[in-house]
Protein backbone atom coordinates (compact mmCIF):
# COMPACT_ATOMS: atom_id res chain seq x y z
CA UNK A 1 0.00 0.00 0.00
CA UNK A 2 1.74 2.90 -1.14
CA UNK A 3 -0.84 5.52 0.40
CA UNK A 4 -4.00 5.55 1.35
CA UNK A 5 -6.50 3.15 -0.62
CA UNK A 6 -8.23 5.71 -2.68
CA UNK A 7 -10.46 3.89 -5.03
CA UNK A 8 -14.11 4.46 -3.79
CA UNK A 9 -15.13 1.17 -5.03
CA UNK A 10 -12.31 -0.42 -2.61
CA UNK A 11 -12.80 1.48 0.07
CA UNK A 12 -16.52 1.67 -0.17
CA UNK A 13 -16.46 -2.16 -0.29
CA UNK A 14 -14.20 -2.31 2.64
CA UNK A 15 -16.93 -0.66 4.65
CA UNK A 16 -19.73 -1.89 3.84
CA UNK A 17 -18.21 -4.90 5.50
CA UNK A 18 -18.67 -3.41 8.74
CA UNK A 19 -22.50 -3.54 9.04
CA UNK A 20 -22.39 -6.51 7.22
CA UNK A 21 -20.00 -8.33 9.33
CA UNK A 22 -21.93 -6.97 12.43
CA UNK A 23 -25.10 -9.17 10.82
CA UNK A 24 -22.49 -12.33 10.35
CA UNK A 25 -21.71 -12.49 13.20
CA UNK A 26 -24.59 -11.96 15.11
CA UNK A 27 -25.79 -15.14 13.03
CA UNK A 28 -22.63 -16.81 14.12
CA UNK A 29 -23.28 -16.08 17.92
CA UNK A 30 -27.10 -17.16 17.40
CA UNK A 31 -25.41 -20.79 16.01
CA UNK A 32 -23.27 -20.98 18.85
CA UNK A 33 -25.78 -20.70 21.59
CA UNK A 34 -27.87 -23.19 19.66
CA UNK A 35 -24.81 -25.66 20.15
CA UNK A 36 -25.01 -25.22 23.75
CA UNK A 37 -22.18 -22.07 24.81
CA UNK A 38 -23.66 -19.77 26.99
CA UNK A 39 -25.15 -16.34 25.67
CA UNK A 40 -22.59 -14.34 28.15
CA UNK A 41 -19.96 -16.12 26.60
CA UNK A 42 -20.81 -16.32 23.14
CA UNK A 43 -21.85 -12.28 23.34
CA UNK A 44 -18.57 -11.57 25.02
CA UNK A 45 -16.72 -13.22 22.12
CA UNK A 46 -19.10 -11.64 19.66
CA UNK A 47 -17.89 -8.16 20.98
CA UNK A 48 -14.37 -9.11 21.00
CA UNK A 49 -14.77 -9.86 17.30
CA UNK A 50 -16.73 -6.88 16.25
CA UNK A 51 -14.28 -4.41 17.99
CA UNK A 52 -11.35 -6.20 16.10
CA UNK A 53 -12.67 -5.72 12.61
CA UNK A 54 -13.90 -2.40 13.77
CA UNK A 55 -10.49 -0.88 14.44
CA UNK A 56 -9.17 -3.38 11.36
CA UNK A 57 -10.91 -1.95 8.98
CA UNK A 58 -11.03 1.70 10.15
CA UNK A 59 -7.25 1.98 11.26
CA UNK A 60 -6.41 0.40 7.64
CA UNK A 61 -8.35 3.00 5.73
CA UNK A 62 -7.10 5.93 7.81
CA UNK A 63 -8.91 9.10 6.28
CA UNK A 64 -12.41 9.91 7.43
CA UNK A 65 -13.20 6.20 8.35
CA UNK A 66 -10.59 6.71 11.16
CA UNK A 67 -11.63 9.90 12.07
CA UNK A 68 -15.09 8.57 12.37
CA UNK A 69 -13.42 6.11 14.89
CA UNK A 70 -11.10 8.54 16.73
CA UNK A 71 -14.65 10.89 17.31
CA UNK A 72 -16.50 7.62 18.36
CA UNK A 73 -13.76 6.50 21.08
CA UNK A 74 -14.66 9.56 23.44
CA UNK A 75 -18.33 8.05 23.58
CA UNK A 76 -17.09 4.62 24.61
CA UNK A 77 -17.60 5.69 28.47
CA UNK A 78 -21.78 6.09 26.92
CA UNK A 79 -21.70 2.03 26.76
CA UNK A 80 -23.28 -0.71 28.57
CA UNK A 81 -20.26 -2.16 30.67
CA UNK A 82 -20.40 -5.65 29.07
CA UNK A 83 -20.42 -3.97 25.73
CA UNK A 84 -17.06 -1.30 26.19
CA UNK A 85 -14.90 -4.00 27.14
CA UNK A 86 -14.02 -5.51 24.31
CA UNK A 87 -14.78 -1.86 22.19
CA UNK A 88 -12.61 0.25 24.55
CA UNK A 89 -9.37 -0.84 23.90
CA UNK A 90 -9.93 -1.36 19.60
CA UNK A 91 -10.87 1.74 19.60
CA UNK A 92 -8.31 3.77 21.98
CA UNK A 93 -5.57 2.05 19.55
CA UNK A 94 -7.44 4.22 16.94
CA UNK A 95 -6.51 7.44 19.66
CA UNK A 96 -2.71 6.89 19.21
CA UNK A 97 -1.69 4.67 16.04
CA UNK A 98 -2.53 3.42 12.70
CA UNK A 99 -0.85 1.12 10.12
CA UNK A 100 1.73 3.49 9.09
CA UNK A 101 2.35 4.85 5.45
CA UNK A 102 5.27 3.03 3.66
CA UNK A 103 8.88 5.45 4.50
CA UNK A 104 8.79 5.56 0.67
CA UNK A 105 5.92 7.49 0.30
CA UNK A 106 7.25 9.39 3.21
CA UNK A 107 10.40 10.42 1.50
CA UNK A 108 8.64 11.30 -1.69
CA UNK A 109 5.85 13.65 0.47
CA UNK A 110 9.26 15.06 2.04
CA UNK A 111 10.76 15.81 -1.25
CA UNK A 112 7.86 17.23 -2.94
CA UNK A 113 6.85 19.34 -0.27
CA UNK A 114 10.40 20.47 1.01
CA UNK A 115 12.69 20.17 -1.98
CA UNK A 116 14.92 17.52 -3.19
CA UNK A 117 17.53 18.53 -0.46
CA UNK A 118 14.87 17.87 2.29
CA UNK A 119 17.21 15.95 4.73
CA UNK A 120 19.40 19.56 4.96
CA UNK A 121 16.92 20.55 6.87
CA UNK A 122 17.04 18.07 10.01
CA UNK A 123 19.94 16.89 11.73
CA UNK A 124 18.27 13.48 11.89
CA UNK A 125 15.00 12.35 10.95
CA UNK A 126 13.48 8.68 11.95
CA UNK A 127 11.67 7.09 9.22
CA UNK A 128 10.02 4.77 11.72
CA UNK A 129 6.61 7.21 12.58
CA UNK A 130 5.81 8.09 16.32
CA UNK A 131 2.37 8.39 16.20
CA UNK A 132 -0.24 7.95 13.10
CA UNK A 133 -3.31 9.78 13.06
CA UNK A 134 -6.69 10.03 10.59
CA UNK A 135 -4.92 12.78 7.93
CA UNK A 136 -1.40 12.08 8.57
CA UNK A 137 1.63 10.43 10.35
CA UNK A 138 3.96 12.08 12.75
CA UNK A 139 8.18 11.68 13.12
CA UNK A 140 10.19 12.37 14.89
CA UNK A 141 13.13 14.60 13.93
CA UNK A 142 16.16 17.06 15.14
CA UNK A 143 15.53 20.42 12.95
CA UNK A 144 19.13 21.67 11.65
CA UNK A 145 18.96 24.18 14.54
CA UNK A 146 19.36 21.26 17.16
CA UNK A 147 15.35 21.51 18.23
CA UNK A 148 13.61 18.30 18.64
CA UNK A 149 10.37 18.43 16.60
CA UNK A 150 7.52 16.65 14.98
CA UNK A 151 7.06 16.15 11.42
CA UNK A 152 3.36 15.91 10.50
CA UNK A 153 3.17 14.39 7.26
CA UNK A 154 -0.04 14.14 5.47
CA UNK A 155 -1.16 11.16 3.54
CA UNK A 156 -1.37 11.11 -0.02
CA UNK A 157 -4.50 11.22 -1.24
CA UNK A 158 -6.13 12.22 2.27
CA UNK A 159 -8.71 14.68 0.66
CA UNK A 160 -10.17 12.43 -1.36
CA UNK A 161 -10.20 9.75 1.00
CA UNK A 162 -11.73 11.74 3.87
CA UNK A 163 -14.80 12.50 1.56
CA UNK A 164 -15.44 9.42 0.37
CA UNK A 165 -15.21 7.71 3.53
CA UNK A 166 -17.46 10.07 5.26
CA UNK A 167 -20.23 9.88 2.41
CA UNK A 168 -20.15 5.84 2.89
CA UNK A 169 -20.22 5.94 6.31
CA UNK A 170 -23.57 8.19 6.64
CA UNK A 171 -25.03 5.62 4.53
CA UNK A 172 -24.29 3.28 7.43
CA UNK A 173 -25.13 5.84 10.23
CA UNK A 174 -28.55 3.56 11.24
CA UNK A 175 -26.22 0.37 11.44
CA UNK A 176 -23.37 2.19 13.48
CA UNK A 177 -25.75 3.95 15.79
CA UNK A 178 -26.58 1.40 18.69
CA UNK A 179 -22.81 1.49 18.98
CA UNK A 180 -23.30 4.09 21.13
CA UNK A 181 -26.70 4.89 22.81
CA UNK A 182 -28.41 7.84 22.73
CA UNK A 183 -26.44 9.32 20.44
CA UNK A 184 -27.48 10.10 16.71
CA UNK A 185 -24.55 9.51 14.79
CA UNK A 186 -25.41 10.64 11.10
CA UNK A 187 -24.96 15.05 12.33
CA UNK A 188 -21.51 13.61 13.60
CA UNK A 189 -20.53 12.27 10.48
CA UNK A 190 -22.34 15.48 8.74
CA UNK A 191 -20.16 17.50 11.06
CA UNK A 192 -16.88 15.65 10.41
CA UNK A 193 -17.51 15.89 6.40
CA UNK A 194 -18.33 19.88 7.21
CA UNK A 195 -14.51 20.70 8.62
CA UNK A 196 -12.72 18.35 6.36
CA UNK A 197 -11.58 20.81 4.26
CA UNK A 198 -10.13 22.62 6.85
CA UNK A 199 -8.06 19.88 8.32
CA UNK A 200 -6.35 19.21 5.42
CA UNK A 201 -5.45 22.92 5.19
CA UNK A 202 -1.94 22.66 7.17
CA UNK A 203 -1.45 26.42 6.85
CA UNK A 204 -4.52 26.94 8.97
CA UNK A 205 -3.57 24.48 11.26
CA UNK A 206 -0.18 26.22 11.96
CA UNK A 207 -2.18 29.73 11.92
CA UNK A 208 -4.46 28.50 14.73
CA UNK A 209 -1.11 26.22 17.02
CA UNK A 210 0.65 29.57 16.54
CA UNK A 211 -2.14 31.63 17.98
CA UNK A 212 -2.62 29.13 21.20
CA UNK A 213 1.55 28.81 21.61
CA UNK A 214 1.59 32.56 21.92
CA UNK A 215 -0.97 33.06 24.14
CA UNK A 216 -0.03 29.85 26.29
CA UNK A 217 3.55 30.59 26.07
CA UNK A 218 3.79 31.44 30.01
CA UNK A 219 0.93 29.54 31.23
CA UNK A 220 1.81 27.77 34.39
CA UNK A 221 -0.99 24.71 33.78
CA UNK A 222 -0.86 24.14 29.81
CA UNK A 223 1.40 23.81 27.24
CA UNK A 224 1.44 24.22 23.54
CA UNK A 225 4.36 23.55 20.55
CA UNK A 226 5.60 26.12 18.82
CA UNK A 227 5.34 26.18 15.39
CA UNK A 228 9.06 25.73 13.06
CA UNK A 229 7.69 25.34 9.68
CA UNK A 230 4.97 24.40 7.29
CA UNK A 231 4.40 23.64 4.02
CA UNK A 232 1.47 22.07 1.95
CA UNK A 233 1.08 18.46 3.76
CA UNK A 234 3.96 19.16 5.94
CA UNK A 235 4.13 20.82 9.32
CA UNK A 236 6.76 20.87 11.70
CA UNK A 237 6.54 21.78 15.40
CA UNK A 238 8.98 21.70 18.46
CA UNK A 239 8.55 17.68 19.90
CA UNK A 240 6.78 17.84 23.30
CA UNK A 241 7.54 14.78 25.77
CA UNK A 242 4.96 13.62 28.45
CA UNK A 243 2.55 10.83 29.30
CA UNK A 244 -0.36 10.52 26.60
CA UNK A 245 -4.14 10.77 28.22
CA UNK A 246 -4.67 7.81 26.84
CA UNK A 247 -2.19 6.03 29.31
CA UNK A 248 -3.38 8.71 32.23
CA UNK A 249 -6.78 6.98 31.27
CA UNK A 250 -5.55 3.63 31.56
CA UNK A 251 -2.67 3.58 34.30
CA UNK A 252 -2.68 6.87 36.18
CA UNK A 253 -3.27 7.75 39.88
CA UNK A 254 -6.21 9.60 41.24
CA UNK A 255 -3.90 12.33 41.39
CA UNK A 256 -2.88 12.41 37.70
CA UNK A 257 -6.35 11.40 36.50
CA UNK A 258 -7.83 14.88 38.60
CA UNK A 259 -4.98 16.63 37.75
CA UNK A 260 -5.83 15.71 33.97
CA UNK A 261 -9.73 16.44 34.18
CA UNK A 262 -9.33 19.82 36.03
CA UNK A 263 -6.66 21.35 33.20
CA UNK A 264 -8.81 19.53 30.46
CA UNK A 265 -11.87 21.40 31.55
CA UNK A 266 -9.73 24.75 32.13
CA UNK A 267 -8.81 24.67 28.22
CA UNK A 268 -11.99 23.68 27.11
CA UNK A 269 -13.37 26.99 28.83
CA UNK A 270 -10.23 29.22 28.71
CA UNK A 271 -9.04 28.66 25.13
CA UNK A 272 -11.80 30.43 23.36
CA UNK A 273 -12.23 33.17 25.77
CA UNK A 274 -7.72 34.02 25.27
CA UNK A 275 -7.64 33.19 21.64
CA UNK A 276 -11.11 33.41 20.02
CA UNK A 277 -10.90 29.77 19.02
CA UNK A 278 -11.94 26.47 20.42
CA UNK A 279 -9.96 23.30 19.98
CA UNK A 280 -12.53 20.96 18.47
CA UNK A 281 -10.80 17.77 18.64
CA UNK A 282 -10.60 16.59 22.25
CA UNK A 283 -9.27 12.54 21.87
CA UNK A 284 -7.24 11.70 24.35
CA UNK A 285 -4.26 11.32 21.42
CA UNK A 286 -4.37 14.99 21.16
CA UNK A 287 -3.16 15.16 25.13
CA UNK A 288 -0.20 15.12 27.26
CA UNK A 289 0.53 15.33 31.08
CA UNK A 290 3.63 16.68 31.22
CA UNK A 291 5.36 16.64 34.62
CA UNK A 292 6.92 19.54 36.63
CA UNK A 293 10.55 19.98 37.01
CA UNK A 294 10.64 17.17 39.20
CA UNK A 295 9.35 14.34 37.62
CA UNK A 296 8.48 12.74 41.11
CA UNK A 297 6.79 16.02 42.21
CA UNK A 298 3.01 16.06 43.52
CA UNK A 299 0.31 15.62 40.57
CA UNK A 300 -1.06 19.50 40.96
CA UNK A 301 2.76 20.71 39.54
CA UNK A 302 1.76 18.49 36.26
CA UNK A 303 0.73 20.58 33.04
CA UNK A 304 -1.50 19.67 30.03
CA UNK A 305 0.41 19.50 26.38
CA UNK A 306 -2.48 19.83 24.04
CA UNK A 307 -1.85 18.86 20.09
CA UNK A 308 -3.44 19.00 16.81
CA UNK A 309 -5.10 22.26 16.02
CA UNK A 310 -5.99 20.93 12.58
CA UNK A 311 -10.08 21.64 13.54
CA UNK A 312 -10.65 24.81 15.47
CA UNK A 313 -14.17 26.74 15.74
CA UNK A 314 -13.78 30.90 15.22
CA UNK A 315 -15.26 32.09 17.64
CA UNK A 316 -13.68 35.82 17.98
CA UNK A 317 -16.31 36.62 20.86
CA UNK A 318 -15.71 33.84 22.81
CA UNK A 319 -17.86 31.33 23.71
CA UNK A 320 -21.73 32.53 23.27
CA UNK A 321 -22.86 34.47 25.99
CA UNK A 322 -26.02 32.62 25.91
CA UNK A 323 -24.52 29.21 27.00
CA UNK A 324 -23.55 30.67 30.29
CA UNK A 325 -26.75 32.66 30.96
CA UNK A 326 -29.01 29.74 30.16
CA UNK A 327 -26.73 26.57 32.48
CA UNK A 328 -26.59 30.09 35.16
CA UNK A 329 -30.68 30.57 35.02
CA UNK A 330 -31.17 26.81 34.76
CA UNK A 331 -29.03 25.62 37.96
CA UNK A 332 -31.55 28.52 39.59
CA UNK A 333 -34.48 26.81 38.59
CA UNK A 334 -35.58 29.85 36.19
CA UNK A 335 -37.86 28.05 34.30
CA UNK A 336 -39.78 30.69 32.38
CA UNK A 337 -36.44 32.92 31.34
CA UNK A 338 -34.93 29.21 30.48
CA UNK A 339 -37.25 28.59 27.61
CA UNK A 340 -37.76 32.11 26.37
CA UNK A 341 -33.72 32.31 25.85
CA UNK A 342 -33.93 28.87 24.03
CA UNK A 343 -36.85 30.07 21.76
CA UNK A 344 -34.76 33.33 21.11
CA UNK A 345 -31.75 31.48 20.24
CA UNK A 346 -33.39 28.55 18.02
CA UNK A 347 -33.28 25.75 20.53
CA UNK A 348 -36.94 25.88 20.39
CA UNK A 349 -38.36 26.34 17.15
CA UNK A 350 -41.57 28.90 16.43
CA UNK A 351 -43.80 25.79 15.31
CA UNK A 352 -42.72 23.85 18.68
CA UNK A 353 -44.62 24.46 22.21
CA UNK A 354 -43.28 23.12 24.98
CA UNK A 355 -44.19 22.74 28.74
CA UNK A 356 -41.18 25.08 30.51
CA UNK A 357 -40.70 22.83 33.35
CA UNK A 358 -39.94 19.64 31.67
CA UNK A 359 -37.19 21.66 29.53
CA UNK A 360 -36.09 22.07 33.28
CA UNK A 361 -36.30 19.00 34.16
CA UNK A 362 -34.89 17.71 31.21
CA UNK A 363 -31.48 19.56 31.52
CA UNK A 364 -31.01 19.77 34.82
CA UNK A 365 -29.34 15.97 35.19
CA UNK A 366 -27.55 17.01 32.04
CA UNK A 367 -25.61 19.88 34.09
CA UNK A 368 -25.61 18.08 37.29
CA UNK A 369 -21.07 18.72 37.00
CA UNK A 370 -21.57 22.34 37.62
CA UNK A 371 -24.05 22.24 40.34
CA UNK A 372 -21.69 20.92 43.14
CA UNK A 373 -18.09 22.28 43.92
CA UNK A 374 -16.14 19.47 43.03
CA UNK A 375 -17.95 16.42 40.41
CA UNK A 376 -16.70 12.85 39.68
CA UNK A 377 -17.08 12.03 36.29
CA UNK A 378 -17.75 7.91 35.67
CA UNK A 379 -18.79 6.20 33.28
CA UNK A 380 -21.47 4.81 34.82
CA UNK A 381 -23.07 8.68 35.30
CA UNK A 382 -22.36 8.93 31.48
CA UNK A 383 -24.22 5.63 30.41
CA UNK A 384 -27.19 6.98 33.06
CA UNK A 385 -27.49 10.00 31.15
CA UNK A 386 -27.44 8.28 27.66
CA UNK A 387 -29.78 5.82 28.75
CA UNK A 388 -32.09 9.05 30.00
CA UNK A 389 -32.17 10.58 26.58
CA UNK A 390 -31.39 7.56 24.42
CA UNK A 391 -34.69 5.61 25.51
CA UNK A 392 -37.51 5.68 23.07
CA UNK A 393 -39.46 5.01 26.04
CA UNK A 394 -38.11 7.65 28.55
CA UNK A 395 -39.72 11.26 28.78
CA UNK A 396 -36.38 13.09 27.90
CA UNK A 397 -35.93 11.29 24.79
CA UNK A 398 -39.68 12.35 23.89
CA UNK A 399 -39.20 16.14 24.57
CA UNK A 400 -35.33 15.92 22.92
CA UNK A 401 -36.66 14.90 19.53
CA UNK A 402 -38.37 18.58 19.86
CA UNK A 403 -35.58 20.44 20.68
CA UNK A 404 -33.29 22.15 17.95
CA UNK A 405 -29.40 22.59 17.82
CA UNK A 406 -28.92 25.29 15.79
CA UNK A 407 -25.98 25.21 13.41
CA UNK A 408 -24.07 27.83 15.21
CA UNK A 409 -23.47 25.72 19.02
CA UNK A 410 -23.29 22.19 16.71
CA UNK A 411 -19.46 21.97 17.03
CA UNK A 412 -19.34 23.83 20.62
CA UNK A 413 -21.97 20.55 21.73
CA UNK A 414 -19.87 18.26 19.99
CA UNK A 415 -16.82 19.30 21.62
CA UNK A 416 -18.29 20.09 24.65
CA UNK A 417 -19.84 16.33 24.83
CA UNK A 418 -16.70 14.56 23.97
CA UNK A 419 -14.67 16.59 26.88
CA UNK A 420 -17.36 14.65 28.90
CA UNK A 421 -16.83 11.99 27.69
CA UNK A 422 -12.91 11.74 28.34
CA UNK A 423 -13.23 13.11 31.96
CA UNK A 424 -15.74 9.91 32.19
CA UNK A 425 -13.10 7.83 30.85
CA UNK A 426 -10.79 9.34 33.49
CA UNK A 427 -13.00 8.97 36.10
CA UNK A 428 -11.41 12.42 37.29
CA UNK A 429 -13.30 14.88 40.05
CA UNK A 430 -13.22 18.25 38.62
CA UNK A 431 -14.03 21.94 40.24
CA UNK A 432 -16.03 22.44 36.89
CA UNK A 433 -17.88 25.60 38.74
CA UNK A 434 -14.58 27.19 39.11
CA UNK A 435 -14.02 26.83 35.74
CA UNK A 436 -17.25 28.39 34.59
CA UNK A 437 -16.99 31.33 37.00
CA UNK A 438 -13.85 32.01 35.35
CA UNK A 439 -13.94 31.83 31.69
CA UNK A 440 -17.67 31.62 30.64
CA UNK A 441 -19.22 34.24 29.81
CA UNK A 442 -23.01 34.95 31.24
CA UNK A 443 -22.78 32.23 33.96
CA UNK A 444 -21.44 34.64 36.43
CA UNK A 445 -24.64 37.19 36.69
CA UNK A 446 -23.16 40.39 35.85
CA UNK A 447 -23.11 43.63 39.13
CA UNK A 448 -26.31 45.44 38.63
CA UNK A 449 -26.05 48.68 36.71
CA UNK A 450 -26.18 52.39 38.51
CA UNK A 451 -29.15 52.38 36.50
CA UNK A 452 -30.57 49.52 37.71
CA UNK A 453 -29.62 49.90 41.22
CA UNK A 454 -31.13 53.83 41.46
CA UNK A 455 -33.52 53.76 38.62
CA UNK A 456 -34.22 57.84 39.71
CA UNK A 457 -30.13 58.22 38.70
CA UNK A 458 -30.80 57.90 34.76
CA UNK A 459 -33.91 60.18 35.20
CA UNK A 460 -32.63 62.86 36.40
CA UNK A 461 -29.53 62.42 33.47
CA UNK A 462 -32.37 62.44 30.86
CA UNK A 463 -34.09 65.56 32.37
CA UNK A 464 -30.53 67.21 32.34
CA UNK A 465 -30.09 66.03 28.44
CA UNK A 466 -33.73 66.94 27.62
CA UNK A 467 -33.67 70.42 28.99
CA UNK A 468 -30.22 71.26 27.72
CA UNK A 469 -32.01 69.87 23.96
CA UNK A 470 -34.87 72.21 24.32
CA UNK A 471 -37.39 69.45 25.04
CA UNK A 472 -41.05 70.97 26.37
CA UNK A 473 -41.73 70.27 30.18
CA UNK A 474 -44.98 68.34 28.86
CA UNK A 475 -42.72 65.62 27.06
CA UNK A 476 -40.19 65.74 30.07
CA UNK A 477 -43.02 64.64 32.43
CA UNK A 478 -44.42 61.45 29.75
CA UNK A 479 -40.64 60.07 30.00
CA UNK A 480 -40.34 60.31 33.97
CA UNK A 481 -43.60 58.92 34.02
CA UNK A 482 -42.62 56.17 31.72
CA UNK A 483 -39.53 55.68 33.72
CA UNK A 484 -41.07 55.18 37.33
CA UNK A 485 -43.63 53.04 35.70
Amino acid sequence: MSDLPRKAVTRTAKLAALPLGFAGRATWGLGKRIGGRSAELVGRELQQRTAEQLFKVLGELKGGAMKFGQALSVFESALPEEIAGPYRAALTKLQEAAPPMPTSTVHSVLAERLGDDWRTLFEEFEDKPAAAASIGQVHRAVWHDGREVAVKVQYPGAGQALLSDLAQLSRFARLLGPLIPGMDIKPLITELRDRVSEELDYALEAEAQRAHAEEFAEDPDVVVPAVVHQSDQVLVTEWMEGVPLSEVIKDGTEEQRDRAGQLLARFLFSGPARTGLLHADPHPGNFRLLPGDDPDGPAGQWRLGVLDFGTVDRLPEGLPPTIGTSLRMTLDGEADAVYQLLCEEGFVKETIELDPDAVLDYLLPIIEPAQAEEFTFTRDWMRRQATRVGDPRSPAYQLGKRLNLPPAYLLIHRVTLSTIGVLCQLGATVRLRDELEAWLPGFVAEEATAEEADPGADIEADLDGNLDGGLDAETIAETAGESRA
